[in-house]
């Protein structure tokens, strides 16, 4: 039996969701050549191109199993090694002059999230791919063009430093490069996508939100005893309504932190004096500064830091013909309230392959045949593809935004715990059932995000018919009860008259 010919994948974007489909497409025999903007990511100094900052990574079941679908264990092993676990959240707030912290599980049967580093796991997948002989890395490479109906790209490559030659345009030389198919991984400013816009009609929808974030370190605890100065496992929030303080554990025992809030707030701090960015914190994160965080570092690093949008985008069809796709950001970039930024990215690469292997692009009998057969098995592939992944990633952007409102709020309510409460409860004790809270289904299973919204929306009706069976009980028990005492009391008043009469 033929064996099956090898097809050329470019991969533009060396993030986590890149050099997975990188290993995924690798892995089954294509030559992948993959491209990425900046340097090597590996080499310390090397940042994202518009900040220096990123906000830690949470890494749940959903994208530890779509690293397992590449059937490369060490890769999964590497990473593990180097997260911390969350088991929850930890709400922090004061009352009446005194501290308090509240612990909410994640979930009732103890399974947790991972607390990750954007550049650890960039560390081990691209130490992955040097292994593989069929992927080539190439760095400092801009996609500035594309023709999707002749398959060709076109890439500016710069050495880093260079310094354009008196009189010339500042423009490098561009390379040429063919391929099978492309996969765009180039986060929320696509190239790629820009690209294939022009080839096919894509309904695209770009948002910034009211909200801007700045990254802030709460340091271990001094030597000789280094360790967290607050619980490393759990994500700890400081609600405040319209904003909110975040600390996520690292591994060298200090805490990532985010300040989320409005751009008033941030444009009043910036132009306030520093002892009012001191006291705005004490006001809401009480217990932040300076019992975390000196007053000196929180000032510093309120200044120092960027204070960086936050954009939210969706997009349809997330391919063209059968020569390009996009994954991860480049389709979707969703908020990072629910903490599956990362994990999507993951599972459309698992998605993706699994389409192509279903349409028959990797069996022996279509590789080995035509190329005109073998577009057209990936043409299906990726139109199942769209179909699929669409619903599914606008689905957990709208999830995303509304936990927003649940992590700088809804936690503190008491409709909100007890809502908790009972479907914690009845998918402990009643599994059976199939109750399970919203965000166990999305952070400890595989479920589609987009039937998700659908089961808990009817788990939602239920308990408000629940809720309001027994709200309308207790009143009309009320109601009898008092109509009765008032029966009581004027037959008792009659009584009496009759007997003074």
């Amino acid at each position: 039996m033929a064996s099956p010919a090898k097809q050329k994948v470019v991969i533009v974007g060396a993030g986590p969701v890149g050099c997975l489909a990188a290993l995924y497409a690798a892995q089954r025999g294509d030559d992948v050549e993959l491209y990425e903007l900046r340097g090597d990511l590996r080499v310390p100094g090397t940042v994202p191109l518009n900040f220096t900052k990123s906000i830690n990574l949470s890494l749940s079941h959903r994208g530890i199993t779509a690293i397992e679908g590449s059937n490369r264990g060490d890769v999964i092993k590497k990473i593990l090694r180097e997260v911390v676990p969350l088991y929850g959240r930890m709400i922090h707030g004061r009352d009446n002059g005194k501290l308090w912290e509240a612990p909410q599980a994640y979930d009732v049967h103890g399974r947790n999230n991972h607390s990750a580093d954007r550049g650890m796991l960039n560390n081990v997948f691209l130490d992955e791919l040097e292994k593989m002989p069929n992927i080539k890395l190439f760095f400092n490479h801009k996609l500035t063009g594309a023709d999707f109906q002749a398959n060709k790209a076109w890439f500016e490559r710069r050495t880093p430093g260079e310094v354009p030659l008196p009189g010339s345009s500042g423009r490098v030389p561009e390379i040429e490069v063919s391929f099978d198919f492309l996969i765009g991984a180039d986060g929320a400013h696509s190239a790629t996508r820009y690209h294939m816009m022009k080839f096919t009609r894509v309904d695209y929808q770009q948002e910034y939100i009211d909200t801007l974030w700045c990254e802030f370190r709460i340091p271990p605890s001094p030597a000789p005893k280094t360790d967290f100065l607050i619980s490393p496992d759990h994500l700890h929030i400081w609600p405040g309504k319209e904003f909110m303080f975040i600390a996520l554990p690292s591994v060298d025992k200090s805490f990532t932190c985010t300040l989320f809030a409005p751009a008033i707030h941030y444009t009043y701090l910036e132009r306030s004096k520093p002892s009012e960015l001191i006291r705005f914190f004490d006001e809401h994160f009480p217990g932040v500064c300076p019992h975390l965080i000196s007053e000196t570092d929180l000032v510093s690093q309120f200044t120092e830091n960027p204070h960086l949008p936050l954009i939210s985008i969706k997009c349809a069809p997330h391919h063209y013909s059968s020569s390009v796709v996009i994954v991860g950001d480049a389709a979707h970039a969703v908020l990072p309230f629910y903490g599956q930024g990362l994990n999507a990215g993951l599972e459309d690469i698992a998605v993706l392959f699994d389409c192509l292997d279903k349409a028959g692009v990797y069996s022996t009998s279509t590789s080995s045949s035509t190329s005109e057969s073998r577009a057209a098995a990936r043409a299906s592939a990726f139109i199942t593809y769209t179909r699929t992944r669409t619903p599914d990633a606008h689905a957990i952007n709208d999830l995303s935004r509304q936990n927003y409102v649940e992590m700088r709020w809804d936690v503190k309510q008491p409709l909100y715990k007890l809502r908790k409460a009972i479907e914690e409860a009845l998918y402990h004790y009643l599994p059976s059932l199939g109750w399970q809270t919203q965000y166990t289904r999305v952070s400890f299973s595989t479920q589609r995000y987009s039937e998700i919204v659908g089961v808990n929306a009817w788990q939602g009706r239920v308990l408000g018919g629940v809720f309001g069976t027994t709200l309308f009980a207790v009143v009309v028990g009320v109601g009898f009860f008092v109509r009765q005492q008032r029966v009581s009391v004027l037959r008792g008043f009659w009584e009496g008259f009759r007997v003074v009469l």
